[in-house]
């Protein structure tokens, strides 16, 4: 790696820049994508193909103090069963308006808590869903489980609706962290819900951590993450705690004076990176590890891994839908955003229309230089023959390109005949490198430390 004195040269301890999970980021999304828009483009779909189907379940039983997802607190089932049949209700627009012979390649339940579901709920939300579309042979359906929120009954209806993967939040296990963040999750509890998953034949397992919490240290991050290899996940995503009390209010609740400096958030990055790379995973992208069966380690042999909103993903489809409130859909023509409010979204389904509120349609170079940045994130390397055929784009045009990104990066890029690539002691710059190939205003680009 670089030295911290080149990296702090550059920018990375003060620069914010987007997680580029999406290009252009939703903050340049706007209210010109209409509902007849999200409808012009679902009938667009072709025939018998295949796309992915986000389910968003924006509720918890508490809020967690350092998240900064939309979601609201219920202490009864009441809302959210309410909220499942306001889906049920949207699935059956988007089935009246799909083509025929879709199947879902990738179903993921994501939130909030999907798990704070009865089982009853869940079993009706998964027949709904099945109802629109089946899942391919090869399909894989994934649900984000709270091991606070988990139990046989929920995990049965799980399994026979054909769940194959299952993602666990455990942020920190270190007892201090977790009550300054507010997230009380024992070793034990999460131990117990990984074996339950396995013990229902989900054979995936997920894992999420963090790194740059209040209190954390590298003797920390170090006991956490060991305690989560102990349960042998086939997937983790190391992300960085992105402290936004500016628009995430409940996180004045942490102290910012307990939060780690920039520098030590990238030691702990390194400390947990290389624990995860002793135990034989493999590194994919910017922030995930997996197993050498995994998915995503096969994507990324085989040049297939990819970028979305829930971080890298081996799902090829070219249309992802987002159901439930705030989702987000893509499309090859742009995306297109429900209405973040429930109870906007909810008016909207009930007058039997879809609740599209805001998006983005593509043009100019956005393909373009959504790919370059994807590539770089996937793959840390551009290159120039696929750009070229993909996009009918001059050679010269782009050297231009890089000619920009070299010289905003001096030293510590590889051009050549076949194009850009990023070494390994400049990986850490990741973001802020993708960051010189996006053409839009910067400053309402993203909120988080560019580690």
């Amino acid at each position: 790696m670089a030295t911290k004195t080149q990296l702090a040269k550059l920018g990375l301890f003060d620069a914010k820049v987007p997680r580029y999970t999406s290009y252009p980021t939703a903050p340049h999304f706007h209210n010109d994508v209409t509902p007849e828009t999200f409808g012009n483009w679902i009938s667009a779909i072709k025939d018998d193909s295949q796309i992915s189907l986000y389910v968003h379940v924006p509720f918890c039983r508490r809020l967690c103090w350092f998240c900064a997802c939309r979601t609201q607190g219920t202490a009864t089932a009441s809302p959210v069963a309410a909220y499942v049949e306001t889906l049920k209700a949207e699935l059956a627009i988007l089935k009246a308006n799909l083509p025929d012979g879709i199947t879902l390649s990738r179903l993921h339940w994501g939130g909030g808590t999907p798990t704070l579901l009865e089982p009853a709920m869940m079993e009706d939300l998964a027949g709904a869903i099945f109802d629109v579309a089946p899942m391919a042979a090869d399909g894989e359906f994934s649900v984000e489980i709270d091991p606070n929120e988990i139990d046989d009954a929920r995990l049965a209806v799980l399994s026979a609706a054909g769940m194959n993967r299952a993602s666990i939040g455990v942020q920190d296990f270190d007892d201090e962290i977790q009550k300054t963040i507010g997230r009380i999750q024992g070793y034990e509890i999460t131990r117990d819900a990984a074996e339950m998953i396995r013990a229902h034949g989900v054979k995936s397992l997920n894992a999420d951590i963090l790194f740059g919490l209040p209190h954390q240290t590298n003797a920390r991050i170090t006991e956490s993450v060991q305690k989560l290899l102990s349960l042998s996940p086939d997937r983790v995503a190391l992300y960085g705690y992105a402290h936004v009390p500016w628009m995430a209010k409940r996180q004045q609740m942490i102290p910012s004076e307990a939060l780690p400096t920039p520098q030590e958030r990238l030691d702990l990055f390194e400390t947990a990176r290389k624990l995860f790379l002793w135990d034989n995973y493999d590194e994919i992208g910017i922030d995930h590890f997996a197993t050498k069966q995994d998915g995503l380690s096969i994507a990324q042999k085989n040049g297939t891994l990819r970028r979305n909103f829930q971080g890298y993903t081996d799902d090829t489809a070219e249309v992802l839908i987002g159901v439930g409130a705030s989702s987000i859909s893509r499309f090859p023509q742009g995306y297109a955003q429900n209405a973040p409010a429930t109870s906007a979204y909810t008016t909207a389904v009930r007058e039997k229309r879809f609740s599209t509120s805001r998006g983005h349609v593509f043009s100019g170079e956005d393909k373009l230089r959504s790919r370059l940045i994807e590539a770089l994130m996937c793959d840390f390397k551009i290159d120039s023959a696929e750009i070229r055929e993909s996009f009918g784009l001059p050679e010269a045009d782009l050297q231009k390109l890089y000619r920009g990104v070299m010289e905003a990066f001096p030293d510590m890029l590889n051009l050549t005949a076949d194009g850009l690539s990023i070494p390994m002691e400049a990986r850490a710059l990741t973001r802020m490198i993708a960051r010189a190939f996006d053409a839009y205003d910067l400053d309402k680009a993203g909120h988080s430390s560019a580690i």
